[in-house]
């Protein structure tokens, strides 16, 4: 079971993807195939370094993927280490983002199988 991190502007799926990964509100911890969530609030929203501290508190959430506007260098590289994919760049609510995530992650597993 896939589990994405969303970090988004409000506490559902029809809130906005943010443009902003360290200082979001909220961060969305989504079911890949039913799209359940549980909300997280940011904690270090207006913290110093808040992009590579929500990056290391995603990663301590055993996520698959994160789903973000903008995020900076360090926060990336934190997920990545992690093994986590970031998808960025992302624009429209979560669950228009999470549908368009899971489209170009269904083209890839079938790309990946024709090998």
């Amino acid at each position: 079971m896939m589990k994405v991190a969303i970090v988004c502007d409000g506490d559902d799926l029809s809130a906005e993807v943010s443009e902003d990964f360290g200082h979001a509100p909220f961060i969305l911890v989504v079911d890949y195939d039913t799209l359940d969530y549980m909300v997280v609030e940011n904690e270090f929203a207006d913290a110093v370094g808040a992009g590579m501290k929500v990056a290391e508190a995603i990663s301590s959430l055993k996520v698959d993927a994160v789903i973000t506007g903008g995020i900076g260098s360090h926060g990336y590289d934190i997920l990545t280490k992690a093994g986590i994919t970031v998808s960025f760049d992302e624009e429209g609510t979560a669950e228009e983002c999470m549908e368009a995530f899971k489209r170009r992650e269904e083209r890839r597993r079938s790309f990946s199988k024709s090998d």
